[in-house]
């Protein structure tokens, strides 16, 4: 695999350090874990990246959403995450509604252990889809995420719904 031309840390490299953290449980110890909303805490990661750790309540997930442009890797250290993801490269700017093709939908199921890595143009969504228990993963970005595209669904349409800047969720 080769390097990055950013000079960061490869998707190997990411998904190593996410799966690392996740099996540490002095990091995991510091995450509080709240009966209704997610919780996270900021690490730093490798060459330059940004980490998170995320408490998922029960029923709880991200929305469609992208990354900015950011490569990263995520794994799963306590309880189940499903990923449903777009087997599409989007274009980024340019457009508020896009009708996706069929075939493109992809689920996956991360248990505690299993973790996943994805290139720049990534849109998906993350759900705990648990009644009752506690989900805990660890993510990792690199270059450091710049914004988040927040989207909407229905059916075969995806639509652009709001931009949301790094200052928004690290204040």
């Amino acid at each position: 695999m080769a390097a990055p031309a950013d000079g960061g840390p490869s998707l190997a490299e990411l998904l190593d350090f996410a799966h690392r953290t996740a099996a540490d449980p002095g990091v995991l110890a510091r995450l509080p874990l709240r009966p209704k909303e997610r919780t996270w805490i900021a690490l730093e990661g490798p060459g330059g990246s940004e980490a998170w750790v995320i408490g998922w309540p029960p029923g709880s997930g991200t929305g469609w959403h992208d990354h900015g442009g950011s490569r990263g890797a995520f794994a799963t250290a306590a309880g189940r995450l499903t990923e449903q993801s777009l087997a599409a490269e989007l274009p980024t700017e340019g457009w508020r509604t896009l009708e996706l093709v069929e075939g493109v939908d992809r689920e996956r199921d991360l248990p505690a252990g299993r973790g996943r890595a994805f290139g720049p143009h990534h849109v998906h969504q993350v759900v705990n889809a648990s009644p009752e228990g506690h989900a805990v993963s660890v993510h990792v970005y690199h270059p450091p995420l710049p914004l988040l595209r927040r989207y909407s669904r229905d059916g075969q349409v995806l639509r652009l719904e709001a931009v949301e800047e790094s200052e928004e969720w690290t204040r």
